[in-house]
């Protein structure tokens, strides 16, 4: 099944509308925490050639400026395919998964503008 396809289900799957992520789309990744678990993504707004989706692998979010390096989503089949399924998830919404779990819900908190 493409990865189109696989994210369509998802997103049925949970009710939320596809939102396609292109591959010349860039998000932030915490490569450095890839190969932990579980693993996290979030979505806000796409703006400036992103996508919206943050990454993170671990139990801890980081507010350092550089905890995310920005990597085309082209590149998420060879560092983190784990997470392509949840990639067409509209913003707004999160996923955690980890081996035999995942967890898939709708933040509106993600859609707010920043303090």
């Amino acid at each position: 099944m493409t990865p189109e396809k696989l994210q369509k289900e998802v997103c049925k799957r949970f009710g939320s509308p596809f939102v396609e992520a292109l591959d010349s789309e860039k998000l932030g990744v915490a490569i450095a925490t890839l190969g932990r678990v579980p693993i996290h993504g979030l979505r806000q707004n796409a703006e400036n050639g992103t996508c919206g989706w943050y990454v993170w692998a671990g139990e801890d979010l980081s507010d350092h400026p550089e905890f995310f390096q920005p990597l085309h989503v082209s590149h998420l089949e060879t560092r983190c395919p784990e997470i392509l399924p949840y990639l067409g998830l509209a913003p707004g919404w999160r996923f955690l998964i980890a081996p035999d779990h995942e967890d898939v819900w709708y933040d509106p908190t993600l859609l707010e503008p920043p303090a």
